[in-house]
């Protein structure tokens, strides 16, 4: 039995715990939301519109990392926006594959806006656009675009992983 250990990558509102839950669903593996591993600071920071720096990054991508190398495995939705930071990743947990979801701007606020109850607002999108650092074809993983549904994005991302 192949141990799953994916994070399902991109900037906030691109569907990344949607699509965790579904792959973690097909597989059976434990589905994490990066989200529930950030520090209570962390959020209170997003909370009020501040973007995260990287020293507030470090913990949370080790947690990230420690998460992805339990003997199981697990599905994680993480940002991952730089390479640095998906290289953290690697460093506790280095099988990952990474998917990251891409889709325009428009959409992705759109969809930021739409959310209720969610410490991330849709005020910090650009930052996280002005960042984002797109998969390297030396990186195991796949980019996929959000138009498709959840299950399409689930199962494109299970075939990629092999």
């Amino acid at each position: 039995m192949t141990i799953m250990r994916m994070v399902v990558m991109g900037v906030s509102g691109c569907g990344k715990s949607s699509v965790g839950e579904a792959i973690a669903r097909l597989t059976s593996a434990q589905f994490v939301d990066g989200d529930d591993l950030h520090p209570e600071a962390n959020k209170a920071k997003m909370g009020a519109g501040i973007p995260l720096d990287d020293n507030d990054r470090w913990p949370w991508l080790d947690l990230v990392g420690e998460v992805l190398a339990n003997p199981e495995g697990a599905v994680v939705a993480c940002s991952a926006l730089k390479r640095a930071y998906r290289d953290r990743i690697r460093s506790v947990a280095p099988d990952t594959v990474f998917v990251h979801l891409i889709g325009p701007r428009e959409l992705l606020w759109e969809r930021m806006t739409a959310r209720k109850n969610h410490f991330m607002p849709a005020s910090l999108l650009d930052s996280q656009l002005a960042i984002l650092e797109p998969l390297g074809a030396d990186e195991n993983g796949v980019t996929l675009p959000i138009t498709a549904s959840v299950k399409a994005l689930a199962m494109a991302a299970l075939a990629a992983a092999g």
